[in-house]
This record gives structure tokens, C-alpha cells and sequence, in this order.
């Protein structure tokens, strides 16, 4: 079955009914986290589904008595992926599954998991149903950002959460002049500026006093970092513009993508900022709702009698 996206245009790859093979990625050096795989590693295998380990994840938790595959190529050995961590584990997960078109499912071993949502403690009665073909799609933008020096791209990466760009540790502000869809829009001075997606729209943007936004809405948050001027607003973009960002003066600035990779930038550098060309397949238990999540993680009902 093929899911057309009337919001982004995005054709929506085909989800299988039900998986045969399942991949297991765990949180980087993180021990906790394998007592965790080893209980999904033997449910999977009650349940007679063949299960592929991420090479790293099998290393730390020495399960060598399952077979195991590099990240970048464990979309060649299984149907669907589960990534047990936080959300900074899925973030760097999803940007090399979400080009490979494998659904992923998050199991919350983190803190907050916006993005990984089924409790690492009880997941079994969860996951089974959704191993069978019950569960909800939801299909999350991913973002493309270049780092151009004249008229070379000196580096590139894709993102999930954001784009962002720090004054250095030397203190001052950074200024930076922003275009969008080659319209000039202002020159900021700032501690720095965010470009995120819906999905980071709950992340770094938040913090700084952006928006919650919806994942179906095809749109960039902008929010700039301690602005110099007051008036200086969080804005709403479409992902149809290209976002150019021009370092005009700075201190060691630098570009962080996910938080989780960076690249420093020099004085006239241009941080290039579009959507990307895949989509991250998250599924979700059958009657997941996206506000379900807020009113949880964000604890929106806090101290107030249950509706």
C-alpha cells in the first residue's frame, strides 16, 4: 500500500502488513540499555522472527549469538527497526534509516522520548500487535544543510531536530544575514539561530521560545538564540524556500546538526538550509495521537483530575 502526503509531497513509501526480520539498535556505550536488548533480542525470538543486531550495539552488549549489521547496512537484513534509547539515540539512528525507507519504532529508555514512545519496561504487549501490522504511520521531514565557503560546499549534513549556529566560546554575539527563498529578510545579532523542524520544534527551539509544531505541518521554526533585539521573533517558515544564513562577524562560530555533529565556520561562510529529499517512518502503537504525547511529556494535566 502506497500513502500519498497532501501537506508536503512526498510519496509515502509502502509499510508492510506485518515483519519478519527486525532490527535492534541500542544507545552508544550505554549499559543500561542491554538488559533491554537482550529481553527484546529473546521476545522477538518466542515470537519465531528473525532478528539482526546493529554491529555497535552487539559489541557492547557482547550478543554475539545473534547475527549482526552496520548501521548504513541494516536496511539490507531487516523489515523494521527498533531503536532503544532516548530521542538523541532515534535522532542519530533515523538520519541513516530514513534514506534506506525502513520504518523505525522507539523504545523509550531516555528521559523525555517525544519520538520514542513505548515504555522499555512493558513493551511487550505494545510491540506484539504492531509486529502483526497494527499500528499508526507518521512520517517526519528531514532537513538538508550545507556549509558553502565561496562557491565550494565544504560540508553537509542531514538532520531531524535542527540546524544550528553558535557564537563561540570567546564570547560576543554573532551576527548573521538571513534570506529566505533569496529574499532578504534581516541581519541578526544573536547568541545564535535555530532552524528546526516540527520535530525539533519540542527540542532546542522550545527552550529559546519557538512554537509547537504540528508534524504535519510542512513548515521551518526560526528562532534566534538571546537576540539584541527584543523585537527579534521566533518565525514560521515554508520548507518550499531555501533558508541562506550568512556569517557577517563572529568569534569561533560553529554549526551543530542534531547536536550530535558540527562544523566551525569562518567569517562570510554561508549555511545553506532546505528540506531533505527523505522522510524519517516512525509507527506507533494503533491509536497513537500526537497531543497524547504533549499533554504527557510536557505534563499538561499536572495536578489536574484525568478527563
Amino acid at each position: 500500500m502506497t500513502h500519498s502526503s497532501p501537506n508536503t509531497g512526498f510519496a509515502r513509501h509502502s509499510v508492510r502488513a506485518g515483519f519478519e526480520r527486525v532490527g535492534l539498535i541500542g544507545k552508544f556505550h550505554a549499559p543500561a540499555s542491554g538488559d533491554v536488548i537482550q529481553r527484546l533480542a529473546q521476545f522477538l525470538d518466542r515470537r519465531g522472527q528473525t532478528v539482526v543486531i546493529e554491529t555497535q550495539t552487539a559489541q557492547d552488549h557482547n550478543l554475539s549469538e545473534y547475527p549482526h549489521a552496520a548501521l548504513d547496512a541494516l536496511h539490507a537484513h531487516c523489515d523494521v527497526a527498533l531503536v532503544v534509547g532516548g530521542d538523541g539515540t532515534m535522532l542519530g539512528a533515523g538520519r541513516v534509516l530514513a534514506k534506506h525507507r525502513i520504518p523505525v519504532i522507539g523504545i523509550n529508555q531516555g528521559r523525555l522520548g517525544f519520538i520514542t514512545d513505548i515504555s522499555s519496561q512493558e513493551f511487550e504487549q505494545t510491540l506484539a500487535p504492531m509486529l502483526d501490522g497494527a499500528y499508526e504511520i507518521e512520517h517526519r521531514t528531514m532537513m538538508r544543510a550545507e556549509i558553502w565557503r565561496g562557491e565550494h560546499c565544504e560540508f553537509a549534513s542531514e538532520a531531524l531536530n535542527d540546524v544550528v549556529i553558535n557564537r563561540g566560546s570567546m564570547g560576543g554575539m554573532i551576527e548573521l544575514r538571513v534570506e529566505v527563498g533569496g529574499h532578504f529578510v534581516a541581519n541578526q545579532r544573536a547568541d545564535g539561530l535555530i532552524i528546526a523542524s516540527p520535530t525539533g520544534s519540542t527540542a532546542y527551539a522550545l527552550s529559546v521560545g519557538g512554537p509547537i509544531v504540528h508534524p504535519s505541518i510542512d513548515g521551518w521554526v526560526m528562532a534566534p538564540i538571546a537576540p539584541h533585539t527584543l523585537s527579534n521573533r521566533p518565525v514560521v517558515l515554508p520548507t518550499a524556500h531555501m533558508i541562506d544564513i550568512e556569517v557577517v562577524a563572529a568569534r569561533d562560530p560553529s554549526a551543530h546538526f542534531d547536536m550530535q555533529s558540527f562544523t566551525s565556520l569562518l567569517t562570510g561562510d554561508r549555511v545553506r538550509v532546505r528540506r531533505g529529499d527523505d522522510q524519517l517512518c516512525l509507527l506507533h502503537p494503533k491509536g497513537w495521537n500526537y497531543f497524547d504525547t504533549l499533554r504527557k511529556k510536557l505534563l499538561w494535566n499536572e495536578g489536574l483530575p484525568k478527563p
